[in-house]
């Protein structure tokens, strides 16, 4: 563990879901002159997902066990006995250690009370967390090696034209019955008015889409605008995709956080971002603090 306060985010779930746990807790070591460790063990027993952050430039070291084992001292202090008291001490004199789980899906402004050293475990969905950290989490969350040359191809196309990403997330939302059940996948019709409201705003507009599924995407999604299907980059490559479908002026995104990212690191201004009001199909959560005011929900 450092001499100095330390933030340690535990990570888990998709690409999305770690930049969500990366941005809050950067943004609070941020406001204490914290270091930040990030906690990757979850993966361990996690087939579904692996730690993707590292190829991106972002200002934290990955958690080591000896660093975890502060944090569990509440919670597991009767196996861990005397080793780990001398551990505490060691690194800690004064034992002021914190665990802060999120509590609801909306946003929760006690993570300002939070004094590091602390544990955040959470998805934190919402840009409220970090918002005035912006262009930091923004620089952060650049890649740390250029495109490729199969990549290069297409982001020059996004750079030359009024390019919209169209991000079409099914996957495990069809695949597994319980995600299904939980998130459920945007319309046909959700995606056909999306379209229709950026192209009444844009001239125009040429759509690059992006999905798991692409076959679907071509049998039921005929667009009359141009547009381009981006099936170069597969499940292991999502931080090349995202990249790509930030560099779009314009974005219409999944109920996804992969895509709210894409939506979100673009940092015009001037971008439109059409996002569903309904984002999830079951789950009783409040997402009130989940979209960004200016996106347009439809």
């Amino acid at each position: 563990m450092p001499d100095n306060p330390v933030v340690v985010a535990a990570l888990i779930g998709g690409l999305g879901n770690q930049l969500f746990q990366y941005a809050v807790a950067r943004s609070l070591a941020d406001r204490h002159g914290a270091s930040l460790l990030l906690d990757t063990s979850g993966f361990e027993n996690y087939p579904l997902r692996r730690y993707e952050l590292g190829e991106l430039n972002i200002r934290a070291d990955i958690a080591q066990p000896e660093d975890l084992l502060f944090f569990k001292r509440r919670q597991h202090m009767s196996w861990l006995g005397k080793t780990f008291d001398r551990m505490v001490s060691k690194f800690h004199p004064d034992g002021n250690s914190r665990i802060f789980n999120e509590k609801a899906f909306v946003y929760d402004q006690n993570i300002y009370q939070q004094i590091p050293p602390v544990y955040l475990s959470g998805y934190w969905q919402s840009e409220r967390y970090f918002s005035d950290k912006a262009d930091a989490i923004r620089v952060d969350l650049s890649l740390r090696r250029p495109l490729d040359q199969v990549c290069q191809v297409f982001i020059e196309s996004i750079r030359k034209t009024n390019s919209v990403s169209l991000h079409v997330r099914r996957g495990d939302y069809v695949s597994n019955a319980v995600t299904a059940r939980l998130h459920g996948t945007c319309s046909l019709d959700y995606y056909r008015a999306g379209v229709a409201h950026i192209a009444s705003i844009i001239e125009d507009p040429h759509f690059f889409i992006f999905s798991d599924d692409m076959d679907w995407v071509a049998h039921n999604l005929p667009l009359t605008h141009m547009s381009t299907l981006v099936d170069v980059n597969g499940a292991d490559r999502g931080i090349m995709d995202m990249a790509l479908m930030k560099a779009c002026r314009h974005h219409i995104i999944a109920n996804s956080s992969f895509s709210w990212w894409a939506g979100w690191l673009n940092p015009s201004p001037d971008k439109i971002v059409v996002a569903p009001r309904r984002w999830f199909n079951e789950a009783n959560h409040d997402t009130s603090d989940l979209l960004p005011a200016s996106w347009v929900q439809l």
